[in-house]
């Protein structure tokens, strides 16, 4: 395995930015920056050995102060939706910055986990990511010691394990927001990937897309994945839960038991023959078609536009500090906050 560190870019307080770059014997590396513990660059071979970087991003600091798409970024405390942007624990309410509407999206787009620099520590084969979040930033309460580390195999998986407690009951839900193109991440759109998805089942949303809280069937409707199906082929299908997010934007309640390792999504691309398989704890995935992504420069000089990328962002289901049936994210002095998610890359 071979590790470098190099100097990213540098704050306007003077604060170096540093990239942490593992590679393994197969060619595949992984490069990600202590602002916002995001993934950078993932570069992973193709049939024919060539390798090319596969998830969105781009070159500079700077661009990613603002990253309206959340390129790579680690999200939390909450990620996804929390609506009237406020949930109450123990008969406290708790608001939360009204971003998305009239509801709280990614806890802040500002100030949450995502702009924030983290203190960074390397070992043979990963980077490990701190941060410490006071009792009451972005309206969640508790005082809250959050550790990410990125791990990279021999067998080609990249790991994210993430860690946190808090001295107060309080809302954990993080995520990985990395948008991925199996052909390259200057590829175009993504309709011609196959994905397939391991869950009968998704939450439905209402405009917003504020889960409803119920848990319906996949059968017999565009969001059926449990076969392998291209993305393409009914995304914009005349359904009325499509139409209220512009595409694929929703929650799948994963098949298996939370809290196991399991696989739970595959994605191919044909023309690379790259395939991805998608491992976690976690009882959801939010599958995001990358419907919102604005035109704009990416990196190396790419253009990135509308469905270009798409996320496979492992979770407890959105909205679920508002929805007692849905699997709990309250987390405290009785309960930490421990879980993986595994992105496996074959040819």
């Amino acid at each position: 395995m071979i590790m470098k560190k190099t100097v990213f870019g540098t704050m306007e307080d003077g604060t170096e930015i540093y990239l942490y770059s593992m590679e393994n014997s197969n060619g595949m590396k992984a490069e990600v920056i202590n602002y916002g513990a995001i993934l950078a660059n993932l570069y992973v071979p193709d049939k024919q050995g060539r390798i090319e970087d596969v998830v969105l991003g781009y070159d500079k600091l700077e661009d990613y102060y603002a990253n309206a798409a959340n390129f790579g970024a680690t999200i939390g405390p909450n990620a996804n939706r929390i609506a009237n942007a406020a949930f109450a624990l123990d008969g406290i309410e708790y608001k939360l910055d009204v971003n998305d509407g009239k509801n709280n999206l990614h806890s802040h787009l500002d100030l949450g986990y995502h702009k924030k620099v983290w203190k960074a520590e390397e070992s043979d084969n990963s980077i490990t990511f701190y941060l410490e979040g006071p009792d009451g930033e972005m309206g969640f309460p508790g005082n809250k010691k959050i550790k990410v580390s990125y791990t990279l195999t021999e067998d080609n998986e990249l790991k994210i394990h993430y860690h946190a407690t808090s001295d107060k009951q309080t809302i954990i839900n993080m995520t990985n927001h990395s948008y991925f193109n199996l052909a390259g991440h200057d590829a175009g759109e993504i309709y011609g990937h196959i994905l397939t998805l391991n869950a009968a089942h998704y939450t439905p949303v209402v405009a917003g897309a504020i889960p409803t809280g119920e848990i319906a069937p996949v059968q017999g409707t565009p969001m059926d994945f449990a076969e392998p199906k291209q993305i393409g082929n009914e995304i914009d299908a005349d359904f009325e839960q499509l139409k209220l997010t512009g595409g694929y934007d929703h929650n799948w309640v994963l098949d298996g038991e939370a809290g196991t390792l399991r696989h739970i999504a595959t994605v191919e691309e044909p023309g690379s023959g790259r395939v991805m398989k998608v491992y976690t704890d976690l009882p959801g995935v939010q599958f995001y078609a990358g419907n919102f992504i604005e035109k704009g420069a990416g990196k190396r000089g790419a253009v990135y536009d509308y469905r270009n990328g798409l996320c496979l962002e492992t979770q407890y289901y959105p909205d679920t500090a508002n929805k007692p049936s849905f699997p709990s994210a309250v987390f405290g002095p009785d309960r930490e906050y421990d879980t993986t998610t595994i992105y496996k890359f074959e040819i």
